[in-house]
């Protein structure tokens, strides 16, 4: 096994979890949003606009719950 002390590893869980938590978070965002081009309005907003800015305002709000639990000591 490794010689690595339990806090230490603790600490570098939490920070590898919470970067992959936040790419997988941007990655999902910006596929719908740009790729499938739900984040840009043409003429006028459309109910697919409504429903990804909903859900990103809804995802951010529980991405940074997610985080203050997670480095809450």
């Amino acid at each position: 096994m490794s010689d690595m002390e339990p806090e230490v590893r603790n600490f570098l869980a939490k920070i590898t979890i919470s970067l992959s938590v936040s790419v997988l978070w941007m990655l999902i965002n910006s596929t719908f949003g740009i790729f499938f081009k739900y984040a840009f309005f043409e003429d006028k907003p459309t109910i697919g606009n409504y429903i990804f800015y909903i859900w990103f305002v809804i995802s951010l709000g529980w991405l940074i719950y997610y985080l203050y639990k997670k480095w809450k000591f």
